[in-house]
């Protein structure tokens, strides 16, 4: 366990997962050196804002629509949807440093301008983030905490459900992707008692990826295990 957040007025005050990995590249240390700070969403810890201001997304992108990914690990879907739908802004929120390198090295090489990073835990990010403002949000292969008395730890419990319904739309998108099929069952039950609808027709659609899905490393090293993808889609009621 790391505990990422010690401010005393915080509701919650623990982070559990890794923070670093391996050491960096020197390439990497330069990205987070010269790109992070650039690339920021404004001030989200509560040492840079204790009163908890809100986010002015329209400083940051327009009016753009304003996506978020929840745990983008090395980045590659965050970016190929950057690339794919340069009009929309999207904020992606990663405490793992070793995976925000990785991102600003893509983000670098691809030349998009719509992307922000915070590079710390979401749920400090939820609460400087307005009401409804986020129109889609991606879950993509989340640490699974496997062993049950750590489930309390996944996303989908109310801890991380209930704010981020706060801030969708009503009507926006939130795609869920896992190889896990207890956390498929977690994800069924607890996200529309937050709010929202599954939106599956067929028996395929949670087994078929989206048509603008990328494969990420982490589906890869499923499909290589011999474990399933499952992809779930909600709309925010």
């Amino acid at each position: 366990m790391t505990t990422s957040n010690k401010h005393p007025g915080a509701p919650w005050r623990n982070f559990y997962g890794r923070v670093r990995g391996k050491t960096l590249k020197a390439s990497q240390e330069t990205y987070l050196a010269e790109d992070l700070a650039r690339l920021s969403p404004g001030a989200v810890e509560w040492a840079d804002n204790p009163g908890r201001v809100p986010l002015d997304l329209d400083a940051l992108f327009g009016s753009a629509p304003v996506w978020l990914e929840v745990g983008f690990g090395g980045g590659e879907h965050m970016v190929h949807q950057a690339v794919r739908n340069p009009d929309v802004g999207i904020i992606g929120c990663e405490p793992f440093i070793n995976g925000v390198a990785m991102l600003l090295g893509k983000i670098r090489r691809a030349g998009v301008a719509n992307l922000r990073v915070h590079p710390g835990d979401v749920r400090n990010l939820f609460d400087v983030l307005p009401d409804a403002c986020i129109d889609r949000a991606f879950l993509l292969y989340p640490d699974p905490w496997p062993k049950k008395r750590h489930h309390r730890r996944r996303f989908v419990t109310p801890e991380f459900l209930d704010p981020l319904a706060r801030v969708m739309k009503p009507g926006s998108v939130f795609r869920v992707a896992t190889d896990i099929p207890d956390y498929v069952r977690q994800t069924l039950v607890e996200v529309p008692r937050a709010g929202f609808a599954w939106l599956a027709e067929r028996p395929a659609d949670w087994r078929e990826p989206w048509d603008d899905w990328l494969s990420t490393r982490y589906e890869q090293k499923a499909l290589r295990e011999g474990r399933v993808p499952h992809y779930l889609t909600f709309r925010r009621l």
